[in-house]
């Protein structure tokens, strides 16, 4: 699968005889088609690098996965890649505004992007990477490539909870909108511009919303222009709230809260749990190349000025390169990870593949 007009060249020939055959060989394979994958692509395709994407699902996926209303913090000039201008009548993006943007970037650019094929297997070295995908319907693939970038972001499984009945089908770690929750009691875990949003979200949709935070007070990261909205609503009493506690059990229908500072349990109706407690990075495929990751931070080994890790040929760009904090890189700074990586396999005369 294709994504928009992007990979309209690509070379089909992979798709013919034994589905292990490797026919398909690239300067660089990037392991992501977000945002950040996306600038890698940009940045190879100006410097005449060859370069294919490949994603387990759409382009930009984890956007897709954000709530359908959502408005970017970062204005549209700072979310552009590529060289493609963002231009919106808005200073801030809309979910809606960044999907069609990224899409356009790929059409732009002609990127070689293979959706809905997921990477199972990163195996050789600089020079003669392997790469083993498998498509959505089962078949499988090798290429060949000279270097490998990692951009699979940070969203590949919550932070979960880890108490009793956290298993039960009425606890999300997503947020999507609010209109299942109506007249439905809802605990909000978490205080930071998910969590503020969707609880603000469901609560002017006629849900119940109940927040709870392990902190004394919402995250400094949430939006200004949220701020005083949620700041009114928890202390008019209208969501209710309950600072230093965390969530000790999930039953069927309550949810009992542990406060932090003696122990004490209070037990609340409830239907459903909407967890915002961030995701994390999934970094098997760097660990099985043998990429150190540090234990404390979750930042897998890599000099910033490359992104090259401490495997040669091997590259991290994005939200991956934050390990633990996700935070830390958002697109607005992940974007310029591309450029550096193509940089320096221009630099080094570090191209073409089994050579």
């Amino acid at each position: 699968m294709l994504g928009g007009e992007g990979g309209r060249h690509r070379n089909r020939s992979s798709e013919k005889g034994n589905a292990l055959d490797m026919t398909d060989r690239f300067d660089l394979i990037v392991v992501g088609a977000g945002p950040c994958g996306i600038a890698v692509g940009a940045a190879a395709r100006q410097a005449g690098l060859s370069c294919a994407l490949f994603d387990k699902g759409c382009v930009t996926s984890s956007i897709v996965a954000y709530p359908y209303y959502m408005t970017f913090f970062s204005t549209a000039v700072m979310l552009e890649v590529g060289d493609v201008p963002f231009t919106i009548p808005d200073q801030k993006p809309t979910r809606r505004d960044a999907l069609a943007y990224y899409r356009r970037v790929v059409s732009h650019w002609e990127l070689d992007v293979r959706q809905y094929e997921k990477v199972v297997a990163i195996e050789g070295a600089e020079g003669s990477f392997t790469v083993r995908t498998e498509k959505a319907e089962g078949s499988q693939r090798e290429y060949g490539a000279a270097a490998v970038v990692v951009a699979t972001g940070g969203f590949q499984a919550p932070n979960f909870l880890g108490v009793p009945g956290e298993e039960m089908p009425k606890v999300r770690h997503y947020y999507r909108e609010p209109y299942p929750y109506f007249d439905q009691d809802v605990l909000v875990v978490g205080a930071g511009n998910s969590a503020v949003e969707s609880a603000l979200e469901m609560f002017r949709n006629g849900a119940r919303v109940t927040l709870v935070h392990f902190l004394d007070t919402i995250d400094r990261g949430v939006k200004p222009w949220v701020v005083p909205d949620i700041t009114n609503r928890l202390e008019r009493g209208e969501i209710p709230v309950y600072w230093k506690h965390r969530v000790a059990e999930i039953r069927p229908g309550s949810v009992v809260l542990r406060s932090e500072e003696d122990g004490a349990t209070t037990e609340i109706a409830n239907d459903f749990v909407v967890a915002m407690t961030g995701w994390r990075s999934d970094h098997a495929q760097l660990a099985a190349l043998g990429v150190a990751i540090d234990d404390e931070t979750g930042i897998p080994a890599h000099e910033p000025s490359t992104m090259e890790t401490d495997v040669p040929g091997l590259y991290i760009a994005g939200v991956i390169a934050a390990g633990h904090n996700a935070n830390r890189i958002f697109i607005e700074n992940g974007r310029e990870h591309g450029a550096r990586i193509v940089a320096d396999r221009l630099s080094r005369g570090r191209t073409g593949v089994g050579g």
